[in-house]
């Protein structure tokens, strides 16, 4: 059997300049749960259209083009139904993409990057240009948009949390503080993988209510508490404190303001740690250098290697000690008081 032949250079850049139709049409399978349609079985674009309001048609290309994909399998009778990848987009899976693969369609998502030029340009966030303030800012006054952004962090957290528990221990710590833990994904995980630790769930007041329902659905609440506030001021006190996914939302600047309240929170004996895809030396395919552009143009961050976190630490008072691998992309950068 020959060996598959592969596409010519201008294949391969037409199907990366048209990769905006492959995020839109997942996006629209997310939004309409068709996931969930299909995990009861097969079913026909007609069947899943009479299901959730769409025209047959119009579906019926999009699910074509996914089952392309390796999202759904399709079969003679036009019947389609769920793969391995699909079924991240279910609703009630751990971990699921759906929430994500929503939002990513959503006006302030989708938006900003029309302009990724006018980024590059300026060196400014699209985002601040076009709606005049701020992302986060834009959430405290759009609660629907923010509850499915919450959603899609939530199964982002999940994605990583069975990956960072088994890379860490996390047993010698009495408290564990996540800030800006969102729903407390994270910390949750690593709290029943440790029976004898308590942990804080801190995040800004709006986020941190739904923390409080998590923590009471995992039966964790005599173990853990969620709390509101402003991490550029201050955070609870802890042995531990974890911050997934946060440092990268912002620049160099807000970021040292973060760690210093953070510092100012940790005993000498303390450790930070966070969960972040460190950039990589070189130039593989790697997914840092992919979120990385989404910091850019949505919130004026950035993902960092190795060498900058030790640097960006420093400035806040710590002491890069090692950066941990886990199963997946995630790397747990430590540090203690410096």
């Amino acid at each position: 059997m020959s060996a598959p032949v592969a596409p010519p250079p201008e294949v391969i850049l037409m199907q990366m300049a048209f990769g905006k139709a492959i995020t839109q049409a997942l996006s629209v399978a997310a939004r309409f749960k068709i996931a969930d349609q299909l995990a009861t079985g097969p079913k026909t674009a007609a069947e899943l259209a009479t299901a959730t309001g769409l025209h047959a048609g119009h579906l019926y290309r999009v699910m074509r083009a996914l089952a392309g994909l390796g999202v759904f399998s399709g079969d003679a009778d036009g019947k389609f139904s769920l793969t391995p990848v699909g079924n991240m987009l279910r609703s009630d899976v751990p971990g699921s993409v759906r929430a994500m693969a929503t939002y990513v369609c959503d006006p302030w998502s989708w938006k900003p990057w029309g302009d990724l030029a006018g980024s590059v340009k300026s060196g400014q966030p699209v985002f601040d240009r076009m709606f005049g303030e701020g992302v986060f800012d834009y959430f405290g006054k759009h609660p629907d948009e923010a509850d499915t952004f919450n959603a899609g962090m939530t199964g982002f957290s999940q994605q990583a949390a069975a990956a960072v528990v088994k890379a860490y221990d996390f047993s010698k710590f009495g408290t564990i503080v996540d800030v800006g833990g969102g729903h407390g994904a994270l910390l949750l995980s690593i709290l029943k993988a440790n029976a004898w630790v308590k942990g804080v769930v801190f995040d800004a007041p709006s986020v941190a209510v739904g923390a409080v329902e998590a923590i009471k659905a995992a039966g964790l609440t005599d173990r853990c508490r969620a709390e509101g506030g402003d991490f550029f001021k201050a955070v609870p006190g802890g042995d531990l404190i974890i911050l997934k996914h946060i440092i990268h939302d912002w620049n160099d600047e807000k970021a040292t303001s973060i760690l210093k309240a953070c510092r100012a929170a940790i005993p000498p004996t303390g450790k930070l740690i966070l969960v972040e895809l460190v950039v990589p030396p070189g130039f593989a395919p790697h997914m840092a250098h992919i979120l990385d552009l989404e910091m850019m143009v949505i919130c004026d961050g950035k993902e960092r290697t190795e060498a900058e976190y030790r640097e960006l630490l420093a400035g806040a008072g710590f002491k890069l000690t090692r950066i941990v691998p886990t199963e997946g992309a995630h790397g747990l950068v430590e540090a203690t008081p410096a």
